[in-house]
């Protein structure tokens, strides 16, 4: 996928789906600031190991100049601006938006909507999946050449991916979950008042 395909498509699609997801769960400011901030552990620590891997020749990042049909001035100056970032400092910048919005804070949220419903094995399954999904999706993609990364040194690269999404998954749940543990999920109940309110206003009344 070309740069300009993922800056103006994938992710204002991710910011997307991620405002619609803040719809369903919304969560207290509290719980969403301590989300987001796990969210932003998750990519500094994503960030830091790629310029290690970088350092240290175990993988770097692939982009190529936009292919689109005919784009107009702007377009070829963003990807141009977006690419020599890549060139200066070696990581794709636009990439950590994904860890920390959806593997991130998106992912935490949905773990602490669930974790006090009867439905408890969601928060489980997510605790779990999410970063095994990174785990296995880096890997394919680095085995495969089938990702933005070009791994150089296969078993170094392997080990590396296994540990930094466990650290960077857990550590910034640890940070989220620190801070939201006390605040649990609560079903709004403002639209079931009104109409006891007015139920009981009408009910029938039996005098003597």
């Amino acid at each position: 996928m070309e740069a300009f395909i993922f800056l103006l498509y994938v992710v204002p699609f991710l910011l997307m789906v991620y405002g619609a997801c803040m719809l369903f769960i919304r969560p207290p400011r509290k719980v969403l600031l301590a989300s987001l901030l796990g969210g932003l552990v998750m990519g500094i620590v994503n960030l830091l190991v790629d310029l290690v891997a970088y350092g240290s020749h175990w993988w770097h990042y692939v982009f190529v100049q936009s292919g689109l049909h005919n784009p107009n001035d702007f377009q070829v100056q963003f990807t141009n601006l977006f690419l020599k970032s890549l060139n200066v400092l070696h990581v794709a910048l636009p990439f950590y938006l994904t860890p920390i919005f959806i593997y991130g804070s998106l992912g935490y949220l949905l773990i602490w909507r669930f974790w006090t419903s009867k439905a408890r094995w969601i928060s489980w399954v997510l605790l779990a999946g999410i970063p095994l999904f990174s785990i296995y999706r880096d890997i394919s993609g680095g085995i495969t050449n089938g990702s933005y990364q070009v791994w150089e040194n296969v078993p170094a690269s392997v080990v590396a991916t296994i540990v930094m999404w466990l650290v960077a998954f857990f550590a910034g749940f640890a940070l989220f979950w620190w801070q939201a543990r006390n605040t649990p999920f609560v079903v709004e109940q403002a639209d079931e008042e009104p109409k006891r309110a007015v139920a009981s206003k009408h009910a029938p009344t039996i005098s003597k």
